[in-house]
This record gives C-alpha cells, sequence and structure tokens, in this order.
C-alpha cells in the first residue's frame, strides 16, 4: 500500500488495517529493523534456502500479503488492553489478577452489548477471586444495574454468579439467590421460602457480611447475643464438638429476628425437597426462677411482685400446671422444622444455666473479672478475692439461689461478652491443666445447649 500525501497519513483518515500498513511502512524505513532483517536473510535464511526457492524474512506488525480479514484479524490479535492510572501514559509495572478480572468482565460485557442479536447472558464464576472487598461491593452493584437498566431497544441483561463470599453474598438481594446443596438448587425467592414480605425486608436490612457466612456452612448454630458466639465455640472445642472442624457458622442476631433467619433454611413445600443444612436456634428462656425478684429488687415494699399484666418480666410460678412447658414449646414452635431446630435454656439464660447446671464457681469468677475489667486492679488479686468470696459465701447454697446470685454481677454492671472471654479462658486453663476432663466438663453444661451442639456436629459423638 502506498501513501499519496499528507492527508493520507492523518490517523482519523486511517482505517485498523491502514494503520497496519503504515507501521509496516515505518517499520521497513527504521534503520535497527532493517539492518536486522538484513542480517536475518543474509547471515542465517539464504544458508538455510534452496536453489530457486529463496527465503525470506520480512518484519512487520500483521501480514502485509494476506486477505484482508486475515489481516484484519492477526491485527486485532496483537493488541493488548492494559490497565492504567488515570493520568499516567503508561501502565503500571504490574496490576494484580482481581484488577485484570475487572477488565475481563467490562470487555465481555461490551462485546455482549454489541451483539445485535439473542438473549445477553452473563455467568461468572467466582468473581471475588483476588478481589478487594470494596471492589467485591463495587463490581456487584455494577452487575445489579447493568441487570436493570437495559436502553429501550435491548433486551436486558441476566447476570448468573457463583461465589463463596459473604461480602457478595451480603449485597445481593436475598430473593435473588439460590443456595447449592448436596447437587441441588435452592432458590431462595419468595414462593420457595416460609419467609414472608416483611421478613424479606428485615433480612435486606440486617443479613451483614458477618451474619451472610451462614450461606456457605455445613450447619449454623443461630444465637442471640455476643457472649453466647463468644464462649460457644470455646465450649464446643473443649467437649470435643469443635464448630470449626464441622464446618459449622455462628451467627449471631443480636436479640431479634432469630426466627427469621431461621426461615431461610425452611422451604414453603417441603415435598420439593429440603436444604437439609442443620440449623440450631439458641435462646433464652426469660422466665426466672422464683427466687430471682426478691434478690434482684423487683418487689414491692411489701414483698409482692407487681400485676403480672403491669410488668415485663416473668418468673416460674406465673407459670402454673402446663403452663411452664407450653410457653417453652410456644418459643420452639416459632423457628423450628425441617432441618431447623430451637433450643431453650433450660432454666433463664445462658449465663444463668450455666452457673446452676455445673459451672457455678466459674461463671461467678468470670463475671468478677469483667465487673472489674478496665479498672486498675490487679487480675490476679480479683480472681484471688473472687475465689475466697465465693468458696465464703455461694458455694452451700441452693443451686437457684447460687445462680441467682451470681446473675446479680451482671445486674450491676458486668459486661456479659467480656465475661464470656474470661470464661472461655477459663475453662480453657482448667481442661489444659486437667481439672476438667471433656467429659467432665461435658457433664457440667446445660442439656439444651449439648443437644444444640450435637445438632449442628451430628458426626461428632
Amino acid at each position: 500500500m502506498g501513501f499519496a500525501d499528507d492527508d493520507d497519513l492523518e490517523p482519523a483518515n486511517l482505517s485498523v488495517l491502514g494503520i497496519g500498513d503504515y507501521a509496516n511502512h515505518l517499520l521497513r524505513q527504521h534503520q535497527g529493523v532493517r539492518q536486522a532483517r538484513d542480517r536475518l536473510n543474509t547471515d542465517y535464511l539464504e544458508a538455510l534456502s534452496f536453489v530457486g526457492d529463496r527465503l525470506r524474512g520480512e518484519i512487520d506488525v500483521g501480514g502485509a500479503a494476506a486477505e484482508n480479514a486475515v489481516r484484519l484479524r492477526q491485527l486485532l490479535e496483537k493488541l493488548e488492553l492494559n490497565l492504567r492510572d488515570e493520568g499516567r501514559l503508561e501502565p503500571p509495572p504490574a496490576r494484580g489478577l482481581g484488577s485484570n478480572n475487572l477488565l475481563f468482565i467490562a470487555t465481555e460485557l461490551l462485546l455482549l452489548r454489541y451483539e445485535g442479536e439473542g438473549f445477553p447472558f452473563l455467568l461468572i464464576e467466582e468473581p471475588e477471586a483476588h478481589l478487594h472487598p470494596q471492589r467485591q461491593l463495587r463490581l456487584i452493584q455494577f452487575l445489579a444495574r447493568q441487570s436493570r437498566e437495559a436502553q429501550a431497544d435491548e433486551v436486558p441483561l441476566q447476570v448468573v454468579l457463583t461465589t463463596h463470599s459473604p461480602n457478595l453474598a451480603s449485597a445481593i438481594d436475598l430473593s435473588r439467590l439460590v443456595l447449592l446443596r448436596g447437587g441441588k438448587a435452592f432458590p431462595l425467592g419468595p414462593r420457595h421460602t416460609r419467609l414472608d414480605r416483611r421478613d424479606y425486608a428485615f433480612l435486606q436490612r440486617f443479613l451483614d457480611v458477618t451474619k451472610a457466612n451462614l450461606f456457605f456452612a455445613r450447619g449454623v448454630l443461630i444465637v442471640e447475643g455476643d457472649a453466647e458466639a463468644i464462649v460457644i465455640p470455646t465450649i464446643a472445642r473443649l467437649v470435643g464438638l469443635d464448630l470449626t472442624e464441622h464446618g459449622v457458622s455462628i451467627v449471631n442476631v443480636g436479640g431479634v429476628g432469630l426466627g427469621r433467619y431461621a426461615r431461610i433454611f425452611q422451604r414453603a413445600d417441603p415435598a420439593t425437597g429440603v436444604i437439609g443444612t442443620p440449623v440450631a436456634c439458641i435462646t433464652d428462656f426469660d422466665v426466672m426462677p422464683d427466687c430471682a425478684p426478691e434478690l434482684r429488687g423487683l418487689l414491692d415494699d411489701q414483698g409482692v411482685a407487681p400485676a403480672r399484666n403491669r410488668r415485663r418480666w416473668r418468673m416460674k410460678s406465673d407459670f402454673p400446671g402446663e403452663q411452664l412447658s407450653q410457653q417453652r414449646a410456644r418459643i420452639v414452635a416459632r423457628a423450628s422444622g425441617q432441618s431447623v431446630e430451637t433450643f431453650v435454656a433450660d432454666e433463664w439464660t445462658l449465663e444463668y444455666d450455666l452457673a446452676f447446671h455445673g459451672l457455678a464457681e466459674e461463671v461467678y469468677l468470670a463475671a468478677s473479672l469483667a465487673l472489674a475489667d478496665g479498672r486498675q486492679v490487679s487480675t490476679r488479686a480479683t480472681l484471688r478475692a473472687a475465689i475466697e468470696l465465693y468458696r465464703a459465701t455461694l458455694a452451700g447454697l441452693p443451686a437457684d439461689e447460687r445462680a441467682t446470685r451470681i446473675y446479680l454481677l451482671f445486674d450491676q454492671g458486668a459486661s456479659k461478652a467480656i465475661a464470656a472471654q474470661y470464661l472461655a479462658g477459663i475453662l480453657e486453663h482448667k481442661v489444659v491443666r486437667g481439672a476438667f476432663s471433656k467429659t467432665d466438663l461435658l457433664a457440667r453444661l446445660p442439656g439444651y445447649l449439648v443437644s444444640a451442639l450435637r445438632h449442628v456436629a451430628p458426626a461428632a459423638s
């Protein structure tokens, strides 16, 4: 191809093939390229040629003698698409795999939009790979917009992605998620679960990345507070029911919506199949022993409890006959069914039940340390004083009174979460030094807690 005048060399006037031909023209005139080509031909290829069949090499950016379609493909295959920082002419020395994955996704979307026919469909496998968590959120928001905002003459884009990222799962509308279990797909849209419209709205607000790990677990333990989330994994490990080994996620719902999280795993029509992931909901009974109101200062000057309809708290005597069992059954029924089971505290709360059933001294020490936490007091001195006081004043009391008096430390300001941290350390120390065996500790635990752990870790003995 010849170039007649300067107008032919204007970039705006050149096609892709024209740019390639012009580059070939410049390369042939370049002294270094010409010398390398001549040496290649004279010193090497000529010695390898037959008489009458001379081999000649040429250096160019595309097969100049080929058909235009072939030449165009060769030119396009030699182009590189790179990411650059804004304001820089050259690409950075290296880009991470995550950034390059974004570039690839953007390119595929561009190609899909250029397709004039068919249904645009984008399938992405684990887009979170090598991608910064904030980039993950940007990506999922962008893909959601792409799937919603088609132009007037465009078919809406459908995006299907697979992921193991709680970050992505928390950012996607719950109704658009599909759980894969045992080779089966379980859509989580309104027609397929026991969630109602209000449940979806609630979960859209509160199902954050710390809770979205429930979608990827082999078992799920749903608890109502920080204390349970802190101490239960340690207890489980010490008695040989390690949650991590069994792929169990613990989800702290903060005292609200326990049933809503559980209903994610319950199918509207079990006949079509159930998800099968074992889910244990652990909840307090919230009915205190009859000795607790007096000890907690909840009675009037005559030592009488206010009328039941004038107080929010309940005690066992408020439920005569079978009413206490019926109250427990009502709590269980709120979030049980299929693979989901609710485990209600045997007595009152986790802290009370642990103290009531066999860990009174340990809970008292942990609560005492929590009460003193942050003060300029020696932990060792606090521990010694607490041991002496417990053994002198509490050890010989009836179980319900002893556990209630221990619970009073939380009324006095001891943080349940901080106490749970101390309790986990105390139990760990006792098991390590042989004060408790696994069997001893298991026997000291409330029955409902052991049952919950065995529900989500069924393979354990």
